[in-house]
């Protein structure tokens, strides 16, 4: 039997926060249990998986109403299954890999910015201590 399950990472401040720790937050099919949620990572993305905690979310109800205050709909959102994937070490995903070089990039611009600066302020503070020195001397 060829069951495929489809895997979507959740990209979220919460997630890449756990993703610095090796766990990775991937919505899963509703009936996907952890072994073969597991495998299919394992298979998809060439890791070793260490552990799998899986997690129900249910549908937030929706409800719209016309403007004399009748209900026109109700409905909800769709229930989602979410996995905690844990890594072994030494293995990681590549979902937040471009936020990872983002953030590498700034803090080298931010780098060379304070340099510039630091630059400017002894060429600055050169420049007003020569200014000092004729003063006295024109004195």
């Amino acid at each position: 039997m060829d069951k495929r399950i489809s895997l979507l990472p959740r990209l979220s401040e919460k997630s890449y926060g756990l993703s610095q720790n090796r766990v990775y937050v991937i919505d899963v099919d509703k009936s996907a249990n952890k072994l073969s949620i597991k495998r299919a990572v394992e298979e998809s993305f060439d890791v070793k998986v260490f552990s799998v905690n899986l997690t129900n979310i249910a549908g937030k109800a929706k409800r719209s109403s016309s403007k004399n205050g009748r209900r026109i709909a109700k409905g909800k959102d769709k229930d989602v299954k979410k996995a905690y994937v844990t890594l072994k070490e030494s293995y990681s995903l590549p979902f937040f890999d471009a936020i990872e070089e983002e953030d590498k990039k700034s803090e080298k611009v931010q780098a060379e910015i304070e340099k510039q600066q630091q630059k400017e302020e002894k060429k600055t503070n050169r420049l007003a201590v020569r200014r000092k020195k004729v003063s006295k001397e024109e004195k």
